[in-house]
């Protein structure tokens, strides 16, 4: 049974309350045994409905849980997705201060920045690369507001896909100039090797994660907008990091992006 609409604002409200807050709540899948992903994502739509009434406006959307072993992980065989907001938005060159989230855990992939909207469903590959102005290397700085990270699929969904902060290199190139499948990733962690991967590595390269993005929210009546900045999903591990780390991402082809981070814990 779906839960009711109180249930739905007020398991809303208190995400929102942890992410203002800086503190976690024991996972809603542990408290409403019959919670369903569809009551998880009306739940985050209450989280962002209050962080848009406190002035902050959509900038986008991400995929999350691309990879087969968090897939295994929590049980699902699909991805999830979250909104970006304009309070979660750095560019290249500005620290981040883990004073601002809770538990973090960085990952290095493409942003897709679009130039045309895309209303799916039936969107293709091909929409894709005409709908985007420019691809550039990223990194998405996750963050549960659900204890230890011990979530299933309804835990993350209704924490908006564990959105915490994203950050722009500054090298930019249109999607067509390079093969994304196929263009090679390192991961650096203060100067040493991390990981390496390829774009193939999320759901069958970039493109295809964000086709099944604009589809899947297209077919709930959410477009992407031009302008809109989307995450194409993780190519790397998650990497735990602290006051002082600072991380850069390498994409063949294309470039890198490196971010610093500050304060919290050193």
């Amino acid at each position: 049974m779906a839960l009711n609409s109180d249930s739905i604002r007020r398991y809303g409200d208190e995400l929102y309350e942890a992410l203002v807050e800086r503190r976690t709540l024991e996972p809603l899948s542990s408290r409403e045994a019959d919670i369903t992903v569809e009551d998880a994502y009306r739940i985050q739509s209450q989280m962002i409905a209050r962080r848009l009434a406190c002035g902050e406006t959509i900038v986008g959307k991400k995929i999350g849980v691309t990879s087969k072993a968090v897939q295994d992980l929590i049980g699902v065989t699909q991805p999830d997705f979250g909104q970006l907001t304009s309070a979660m938005a750095f560019e290249e060159g500005q620290d981040v201060s883990l004073a601002d989230l809770i538990q973090p855990r960085a990952e290095a992939e493409i942003a897709f920045v679009l130039k045309h909207d895309l209303n799916g469903p039936g969107i293709t590959a091909t929409d894709v690369l005409r709908a985007t102005d420019y691809v550039v290397p990223c990194f998405e700085i996750v963050d549960s507001r659900i204890t230890d990270w011990k979530i299933r699929i309804q835990d993350t969904v209704a924490d908006n896909a564990s959105c915490g902060v994203y950050l722009l290199g500054k090298t930019r190139m249109s999607p067509n100039k390079l093969d994304l499948n196929l263009a090679g990733m390192v991961l650096e962690r203060n100067g040493e090797l991390f990981s390496t991967a390829a774009g193939a590595a999320v759901q069958g390269g970039p493109v295809n994660a964000v086709v099944w993005l604009a589809n899947t929210l297209g077919a709930l009546g959410i477009p992407f907008r031009a302008g809109e900045v989307i995450l194409s999903g993780s190519q790397s591990t998650l990497v735990p990091v602290v006051a002082g780390d600072t991380l850069n991402c390498i994409v063949g082809g294309l470039g890198s992006c490196a971010i610093h981070f500050t304060g919290g814990r050193a």
